[in-house]
């Protein structure tokens, strides 16, 4: 028997909407600031997973210059009608405050890889849109509303408004069809026409430790909807020892064979020995994921096989096994005149900062503004997909001012990343130094200890090596004898839990960076980049042993309030 083995998406992968059409699986994540916008992989048999598309990679399509943390593309929905895939999509322009300033576009497209068709516009009342294609061809907009006014609830319903292909624009009255359960924070809606009923899955209680998928009936689509009895569908919240945490904001599909799949979004977290934690449960520095869990119907309501919290390993559904040899190489030796597949930027296109052809054979990074910009940074990064790895480059510069830098950065947003880099001192001439942001608080942790490079160095090679609870930063001058810098950083506190302040939905990264802010657009060319997972062969989430520990020595633990967190 083929066993999915969860996550299937590894590293930040959040909100999936998963689709099938005809013997094809897709799912659509979310990438909220990192360019280019929404992440689609494609499946055979639900086991195996590859990345096909990014389809919003274009600026008409996806403008976010100046967006805030955790800003941009949140929870997109991909669906497929007459001979085309329609993806929906938001764009939040402001995450604090009593305002939620987000607008909702469609963009189509014949085939998944694809140019996608200019944007259009839908409409701006709240976030997690989606468009539902009823049997009669009628078309449906769904969303939650924001509710901005002073002692209402910001979570204010599912609205519906019927959509006209033909006008392209929504028309018709709009209604509220859903308020929620007492779980509160009601998002994410997805509309199934089956049998002789709708069915609205949602997901509440925040994107934290609290996450449900909540899911609704009604044989008029305008509702009145009533609450599945044994909600929630799927939620970890009572189940503090799951490998799999988080579990919520989901979407079904149905296979060619009748099966029912569940994906859902989940996290994994980790606990440092002996830390006294913020978060109970721990922290998920991989970011929120996806995993899927098999259903079973019953009295017409579906339910996840074996009870409604997510498992690590789930019966496969009686489809061929297709495996995939396309994935992305350990080495990225920058040999194409496009940028690979696992790499993206922060809200703007690289080719606004970089090139692979001035200098064939490398990666060059103009240099831009500082970690902190909003607007244009010349960073070039991707997911942290394994709790243990190794990332390297060898980077060519030739800074002549301390605001020049170039080198090896892990970044979870602008108040919280480290880099190790090359840069230049008034009175040791080219040096490495180490700079790291927790909080907003920035440190120099070499202080006056910064590295000299010698004279005849013409490239410094950086090296980071992540393990499940810390992470160290070594470097080199002929890319073989290598010094360990001796400060070490911990892996965990690039995590949504440690952040916990407005913009924390997305996961750690590492690459490259660039930052000039002399205003000379110094020149870094990057040979070759490498990122080498260390095998997980763990089959239970890490907490165990410490929880065993605890348990011995009567440390009790404590239940985790409300966190009012949303995404």
């Amino acid at each position: 028997m083929s066993m999915i083995q969860n996550p299937v998406l590894k590293g930040f992968n959040p909100d999936p909407s998963m689709l099938r059409v005809g013997d094809d699986y897709y799912i659509a994540v979310s990438t909220f600031e990192w360019f280019p916008g929404v992440v689609i992989y494609h499946s055979k048999d639900m086991v195996n997973w590859h990345q096909v598309a990014r389809p919003l990679n274009r600026v008409e399509l996806l403008d976010m210059k100046g967006n805030p943390d955790s800003g941009g593309v949140w929870a997109p929905q991909l669906s497929y009608a007459d001979g085309q895939f329609h993806l929906i999509y938001s764009d939040v322009k402001v995450t604090g405050g009593i305002y939620k300033d987000v607008t909702n576009y469609l963009t189509t497209c014949e085939t998944i890889d694809g140019e996608w068709s200019e944007p259009v516009y839908m409409n701006q009342s709240g976030f997690d849109p989606s468009l539902f294609h009823d049997k009669d061809g009628r078309k449906w907009f769904v969303n939650m509303v924001w509710d901005h006014r002073v002692g209402n609830h910001d979570f204010g319903g599912i609205v519906l408004q019927e959509y006209s292909h033909d006008e392209k624009k929504l028309i018709g009255d709009r209604k509220i069809i859903y308020k929620g359960t007492d779980v509160g924070l009601t998002e994410a809606p997805h509309l199934y026409h089956i049998g002789e009923y709708y069915y609205l899955l949602t997901a509440e209680g925040g994107t934290m430790y609290e996450h449900h998928a909540t899911l609704a009936r009604s044989k008029n689509i305008d509702g009145p909807y009533e609450t599945h009895p044994d909600n929630p569908l799927i939620s970890s919240w009572g189940h503090p020892r799951l490998a799999l945490q988080k579990a919520g904001h989901a979407s079904l599909v149905e296979t060619q064979n009748g099966e029912w799949y569940l994906a859902h979004l989940t996290g994994r977290p980790t606990k440092a020995p002996g830390d006294v934690l913020l978060m109970d449960r721990g922290y998920c520095q991989l970011g929120r994921e996806t995993a899927i869990q098999k259903l079973e119907w019953k009295d017409g309501w579906p339910y996840v096989v074996d009870g409604n919290y997510p498992k690590v390993q789930v019966e496969a559904p009686d489809l061929p096994e297709q495996k995939w040899n396309d994935d992305f190489p350990v080495v990225d030796q920058f040999d194409s005149e496009e940028l690979g597949g696992q790499w993206q930027t922060l809200r703007i296109p690289y080719t606004q900062f970089a090139s692979l052809t001035d200098n064939p054979g490398n990666l060059r990074l103009y240099g831009a503004g500082g970690f902190s910009n909003l607007h244009k940074q010349a960073l070039v990064a991707r997911r942290w997909q394994a709790f243990e790895f190794e990332a390297e480059t060898k980077v060519s510069a030739d800074p002549v001012t301390f605001q020049q830098q170039a080198g090896l950065v892990n970044y979870y947003n602008t108040k919280n990343w480290t880099s190790v880099h090359l840069t230049w001192d008034e009175d040791k001439g080219k040096i490495i130094d180490l700079y790291a942001s927790e909080r907003n608080s920035v440190s120099n942790p070499l202080g006056a200890d910064t590295i000299k490079v010698p004279d005849e160095a013409e490239a410094i090679w950086f090296k980071v090596k992540v393990d499940q609870y810390t992470y160290q930063y070594s470097y080199s001058f002929d890319g073989e004898s290598w010094n360990e810098i001796p400060v070490v950083f911990d892996s965990w506190k690039l995590s949504d839990e440690y952040i916990q302040e407005s913009g924390f939905f997305t996961g750690a990264f590492v690459g490259m960076s660039c930052i000039d802010t002399s205003g000379m657009q110094m020149a870094a060319d990057f040979e070759y980049f490498r990122y080498e997972e260390v095998e997980d062969t763990r089959n239970h989430w890490t907490q165990t042993r410490h929880y065993n520990e605890e348990k011995s020595t009567g440390r009790s633990k404590t239940a985790l309030g409300k966190t009012g967190t949303s995404k």
